[in-house]
């Protein structure tokens, strides 16, 4: 497995990244759809820091993740060789799925909130239960207080801040 980007801090993951030219429009600033796939490379480096390599997963135990829902809160732009972190939470897990909230950040200002919904799926496509050491591995993870059980978190909590 590659080493992993970023680290966890307390109970979030902080993903550290750049904007490239490929990452922009024509007026400089990040292109809209780019934001989701910010938000996919921290949740990958994330499943990577805390142990769990997606494609022996996939290999060995016949099971991945994939995003079922994705909603996002655009809120200011980013910009070319903007350093930015994206804090990754998890909010929300039952048996199959776990919420996600994410913040794209530029220093201390928020430009982008995002919130996925992944679940876990056989290699035939059809959702399973996330494997009891997966799911003790997410444990830590989870929002303080949180405990897995009850009502999913929905979009428009916002993502705390972090020192």
């Amino acid at each position: 497995m590659a080493p992993a980007v970023g680290q966890i801090e307390g109970s979030v993951h902080v993903f550290p990244m750049r904007v490239y030219y490929e990452d922009t429009d024509a007026a400089g600033i990040v292109y809209f759809a780019n934001y989701l796939k910010f938000a996919e490379r921290a949740r990958t480096e994330l499943l990577r820091t805390t142990g769990i390599d997606q494609s022996a997963l996939r290999a060995e135990r016949g099971i991945f993740f994939a995003v079922r829902r994705a909603e996002v809160e655009y809120l200011k732009p980013a910009r070319l060789d903007d350093l930015l972190n994206v804090v990754t939470e998890l909010v929300h897990m039952s048996q199959v799925i776990f919420d996600a909230r994410q913040s794209i950040r530029r220093g201390t200002e928020e430009l982008a909130r995002v919130f996925t919904r992944v679940v876990c799926l056989s290699v035939e496509g059809r959702p399973v239960r996330v494997p009891k050491d997966l799911r003790e591995l997410f444990l830590p993870l989870l929002r303080s207080g949180e405990d897995g059980v009850g009502p999913p978190a929905g979009p428009e909590a916002s993502v705390a801040t972090r020192g």
